[in-house]
């Protein structure tokens, strides 16, 4: 636990930092977690963008969902489909831009991912609150509402 800090954009900036640290466990983690499925946190998290969505989704559509790059979300879903989790179908709004849905062994694989997740999910909780963890929840959510609707502020930086 840090110590108090005197404002709320220093509390702000351990925040950030915090998250930094958490998500580089999170993403290693998560590769040992689903490592025996041949799977990485990358190709997890891909497939559960289209998992989730419960209809087919194209490559842009599955970077903004998990916030990541198209680039990387694209890179992901070529080595799933060289591996048969997902397959690419035409996507009749834009004809280079094909829609991903999860194949039968992906279904599985990514159900499989689940359980472990859940398991792993229940361990990391042991002794947290509920109301806690809701609060965290509300806060991490309105920070991310805040930071895609606010624009970085122009301080005489240059590129």
């Amino acid at each position: 636990m840090q110590p108090q800090q005197s404002n709320p954009s220093a509390v702000l900036t351990q925040i950030m930092l915090t998250i930094f640290r958490v998500n580089a466990q999170l993403l290693e983690k998560g590769d040992q977690l689903v490592a025996s499925l041949g799977m990485t946190s990358a190709r997890w998290q891909v497939m559960g963008a289209i998992a989730l969505s419960g209809q087919a989704l194209s490559c842009p559509q599955i970077a903004a969902n998990m916030g990541v790059s198209r680039q990387g979300a694209q890179k992901q879903l070529n080595l799933a489909q060289k591996d048969g989790l997902i397959v690419g179908q035409l996507n009749p709004q834009h004809e280079r831009s094909p829609l991903y849905v999860l194949t039968e062994a992906g279904k599985c694989r990514y159900d499989k991912a689940m359980i472990y997740q859940a398991l792993w999910a229940k361990s990391l909780v042991q002794g947290a609150g509920l109301e806690d963890l809701e609060t965290t929840l509300n806060v991490l959510s309105e920070l991310n509402i805040s930071l895609r609707a606010t624009p970085l502020p122009i301080l005489g930086m240059h590129s």
